[in-house]
């Protein structure tokens, strides 16, 4: 085992992981400046219920697929292509729900029908992505992550492109359109993925490789369910927070408007904004998950415990600075980025709790890593719970989207304390 593979990794991802992120700004500056922050609010609504659609198509399989090839001892040929027919399959029975339910979802659950051809988008947009996704996996799991960096920067300049090109004219069809096209542009930027990772696989395969096996599927199901239980928790969560919120501040009184408006500043403005560390520490939690994986599997713990720590360390490393800046200085680069000044309180509160955020993902990759998903799956539930709860509580204190803070705090707090708790046990344990 390479040792200095993992540095390796995490330094590819993170210079990608520049690039793209500058790009996915730009990309967020235009999105802003083409449908305004009416129009990110209507955007930002469909987000929870996008990223919940997602998680269900994608089930975990590039966790499972980056831990099994990572492992080494199975054809990987053959369990990129058992993922992939299995999860063609489930997209096209989770996409004819969407279909069905679509006006259901926008004008009695969002309460928002100018999102009615949005969530139709989605379905669109989500077979693209679960092949992607399941391509991409494979490539972390051989820890070839250049790959992954070009394929980003690719998708980025593509989206990037596409909406440039097509949102003014859906604009002049109305801004319904223009926030579906926000979604569909996915369609380019994860196609052009596709082509690239297929461009790089292996080119033998044989019919053996394509036969379905139950063996092979069930290793995957065994690793995919577990580990798609804390996002699938979390996604559900979210999707519940815009029904949530506008079922109850309507109640106590305030505007759609208001809710749409600073709904769309908490998410489109100030979540990305005190996010943009996470960005980097996933980049690092995804060279770790095959580290660990490999490393646990040859029973080299001290070895896991190393690089644990280190991801801890490379994620503070990074996300200690950017929480200075969003406390001290948060209106220069929401100027910067999104050229306005509205959510410097938000910013102000969040960003400290955020600092916690930014080492969980490593926690998270390495207790899937160490076969312990259920163990965070745990955590994140009972988080998800928690948030959850006190969002609808506090909801009702007519504080508007205060509540939506706390809340969300909470939940960030409880849920890495837990994973910290956790990975310190067994890291203690392996010592003993």
């Amino acid at each position: 085992m390479k040792k200095n593979k993992f540095v390796t990794s995490t330094i590819i991802l993170i210079i990608g992981g520049l690039v793209t992120k500058i790009l996915s700004m730009f990309i967020r500056i235009i999105m802003t400046r083409y449908v305004g922050s009416y129009g990110i609010g209507i955007y930002m609504l469909l987000v929870p219920t996008f990223s919940l659609l997602i998680s269900l198509c994608t089930l975990g399989m590039p966790t499972a697929i980056s831990k099994l090839v990572s492992e080494d001892k199975k054809n990987n040929k053959k369990i990129v292509l058992n993922a992939s027919t299995l999860i063609l399959l489930i997209d096209i029975i989770i996409i004819a729900l969407v279909y069905i339910s679509s006006d259901f979802i926008a004008n009695n659950l969002l309460h928002e029908p100018k999102t009615y051809y949005g969530i139709l988008a989605m379905g669109i947009v989500l077979p693209f992505i679960s092949i992607s996704s399941i391509l991409r996996g494979y490539f972390f799991g051989k820890q070839r992550m250049l790959p992954h960096v070009i394929t980003n920067i690719v998708e980025d300049i593509v989206r990037l492109i596409s909406i440039v090109l097509f949102v003014p004219f859906c604009l002049s069809k109305g801004i319904e359109f223009a926030v579906a096209f926000l979604i569909l542009s996915n369609v380019f930027s994860e196609l052009s993925s596709i082509i690239i990772f297929l461009i790089l696989l292996p080119k033998k395969i044989n019919k053996n490789d394509i036969k379905p096996n139950k063996g092979y599927i069930k290793d995957i199901l065994d690793i995919s369910l577990p580990s798609t239980g804390s996002r699938l928790i979390g996604n559900i969560g979210s999707f519940f927070e815009p029904i949530i919120l506008t079922f109850v501040l309507l109640k106590v009184g305030y505007s759609n408007e208001f809710i749409v408006n600073e709904y769309g500043i908490l998410n489109g403005f100030v979540m990305p904004l005190i996010l943009l560390p996470s960005f980097f520490t996933m980049a690092i939690s995804q060279a770790l998950l095959p580290v660990v994986s490999k490393g646990y599997s040859n029973n080299n713990k001290r070895y896991v415990s190393k690089k644990i720590r280190q991801a801890i360390f490379f994620s503070l490393l990074i996300g200690i600075p950017c929480t200075l800046i969003f406390i001290f200085i948060p209106d220069i680069p929401l100027k910067l980025i999104y050229d306005t000044n509205l959510g410097i309180p938000y910013i102000k509160v969040l960003s400290i709790v955020c600092l916690l955020h930014y080492i969980q993902a490593p926690l998270t990759s390495s207790l899937q890593a160490m076969g312990l998903a259920r163990c965070a799956m745990r955590g994140t539930l009972i988080g998800m719970i928690l948030r959850t709860i006190t969002l609808f509580l506090l909801s009702f204190l007519k504080i508007g989207l205060w509540g939506l803070v706390i809340s969300t705090s909470i939940n960030i707090i409880y849920v890495t304390v837990h994973h910290i708790i956790a990975v310190r046990n067994i890291l203690k344990n392996s010592r003993n």
